[in-house]
């Protein structure tokens, strides 16, 4: 009895939150973590409705048992507590165990960003010779002129790119649609890949993608993670880098060269400005240079 509950209680979660317009991906992270949850009370006999607080103590205590990390165990308490607060609100229990379990301190980890000259070189690199080459340049640039995630970058469809106004329609997260900025340098390699490129790849009229695979089929994220780890051996980079890293060195190089939080945060399609900041930490010689420089009483 314990799983159909359980299964019934989930499909409706997932069900509010597509009416409330999460997106794929976020439904997927959610039941994952919540399919875990559901496992480990199945096999105490705890149906939904039945999870009290000494039993989510138990939970995070077993999370933590099996040596997962602690953004991994505060991400999987941030979903049981979004998931009971559903079942709050539908009645279906009086409170959310969750509410009173503290999740443990993240890391505080400092995302990797590449120097200009590093991004020069590697972007540079790339020869585009070859359909696949000029579609990587014209991918790569467009990923760090316009500071892309990497599900954004695939999600790009041909109407996203408007070359008169020189911007982009980026669809990020949440189904948010933001306006950004296209470079000139990338705006070129766009225009020679959509002149020279896509149409060898891709003779499919019915086919919207703006990227493609060399089926002619649009690209997934672990396609541009293989192929962007392939040019920064190419290019002799140090460090592994992600499309993530390219569009923190997008944050920080607009940071550095005099842009405000605001402006990035904007840019970068953040709700909140405290994530921006995040993105955008710099070292410690450069914000003294910028004081020593800026500030009247240096």
């Amino acid at each position: 009895m314990t799983e159909i509950a359980w299964k019934e209680a989930l499909r409706d979660f997932d069900r509010d939150l597509g009416a409330r317009g999460s997106a794929e991906k976020t439904r997927r992270a959610y039941a994952t973590d919540l399919a875990q949850l559901a496992s480990w009370c199945q096999r105490m006999s705890l149906a939904p409705e039945g999870l009290g607080y000494r039993d989510m103590r138990r939970y995070a205590a077993s999370l933590t048992e099996s040596g997962a990390a602690r953004s991994t165990i505060a991400r999987k308490l941030a979903a049981t507590r979004s998931f009971f607060s559903f079942l709050v609100r539908t009645k279906r229990v009086a409170q959310n165990p969750a509410d009173l379990i503290s999740a443990p301190k993240r890391e505080k980890t400092l995302p990797k960003a590449l120097g200009k000259a590093e991004m020069e070189r590697l972007l540079d690199r790339i020869p585009a010779h070859t359909p696949l080459e000029v579609r990587d340049r014209a991918l790569l640039e467009l990923a760090y002129s316009c500071g892309l995630r990497c599900e954004e970058i695939v999600d790009l469809d041909l109407e996203a790119v408007d070359f008169d106004s020189e911007q982009l329609r980026v669809l990020g997260k949440g189904s948010k649609t933001r306006v950004a900025p296209i470079g000139e340098p990338a705006q070129r390699a766009l225009e020679r890949y959509l002149a020279t490129a896509r149409p060898a790849l891709t003779r499919d009229p019915s086919e919207t993608a703006l990227f493609v695979s060399k089926s002619g089929r649009r690209l997934s994220p672990s396609d541009v993670r293989r192929r962007l780890a392939g040019w920064v051996k190419h290019a002799a980079v140090a460090g592994r880098v992600s499309p993530h890293t390219l569009r923190h060195s997008f944050a920080t190089h607009l940071l550095e060269g005099g842009a405000d939080l605001r402006s990035i945060q904007e840019l970068l399609g953040h709700a909140s400005i405290s994530t921006t900041q995040i993105y955008t930490r710099v070292e410690p010689e450069w914000l003294r240079g910028q004081y020593a420089r800026s500030h009247p009483r240096a």
